[in-house]
């Protein structure tokens, strides 16, 4: 009876194994199409890339990325899903943060994508706004409405704390803000000048708190 037990748990066990193993991979390789999708979308645009650039990337057949995203506007749904994630994430972590700081970490989001010689995800889905399907302009909005609810709130706060000072209403500000950055990784792209972003970022920190 022991010897029998003992096997049948050893057959469960390793068959939870395998079944974790294929989640895993399962999981790893949709992770893997939506990463590299993000990063063709940033270098290429939406439009400009396709399923087999992603297939010569990750050495994997077109079927396999139609499995996990039978289409492409699927495939940038999750993309940017993937963003709101991330950005509620780094809200809450920011939450106990004073406004100062959460205004940095804020700023943070452009200093890695600079850092990595990209564009905001943003900025590059918002260029072909007209032409992608209407589904993912309603999760890139919802990823806008997002960012600019969180700097509202920074703002906001940072002001009635006496720590930040500027005119107008925080939503305009915020937006103003937003569009700062967002046009700063464009632009350095073609200045030539290593220094410029981060001479545009602290100079929109150093405008509000003096």
């Amino acid at each position: 009876m022991i010897n029998k037990i003992s096997g049948r748990h050893f057959y469960q066990k390793f068959a939870y194994l395998l079944i974790g193993r294929y989640i895993c991979r399962e999981m790893s390789t949709r992770d893997e199409i939506v990463t590299i999708s993000d990063t063709l979308i940033r270098e290429k645009g939406y439009n400009a890339f396709s399923y087999t650039d992603i297939s010569k990337a990750l050495s994997i057949r077109n079927a396999s990325i139609h499995y996990y995203f039978p289409t492409k506007t699927d495939l940038a749904i999750a993309v940017i899903d993937r963003q709101i994630t991330k950005l509620a994430e780094m809200v809450r972590e920011a939450a106990d943060k004073d406004p100062v700081e959460q205004l940095k970490a804020y700023l943070s989001i452009y200093s890695h994508t600079n850092e990595e010689g990209s564009v905001c995800i943003v900025g590059s889905l918002a260029s072909d706004l007209y032409s992608i399907d209407e589904r993912i302009s309603n999760h890139l909005k919802m990823l806008v409405d997002n960012i600019l609810v969180w700097v509202t709130g920074i703002l906001e706060n940072g002001r009635s704390r006496g720590v930040f000072h500027f005119d107008g209403i925080p939503r305009t500000k915020a937006l103003l803000v937003i569009t700062n950055m967002l046009a700063s990784l464009q632009l350095v792209r073609l200045t030539d000048n290593e220094k410029d972003f981060e001479t545009i970022k602290e100079t929109v920190l150093k405008e509000i708190t003096i």
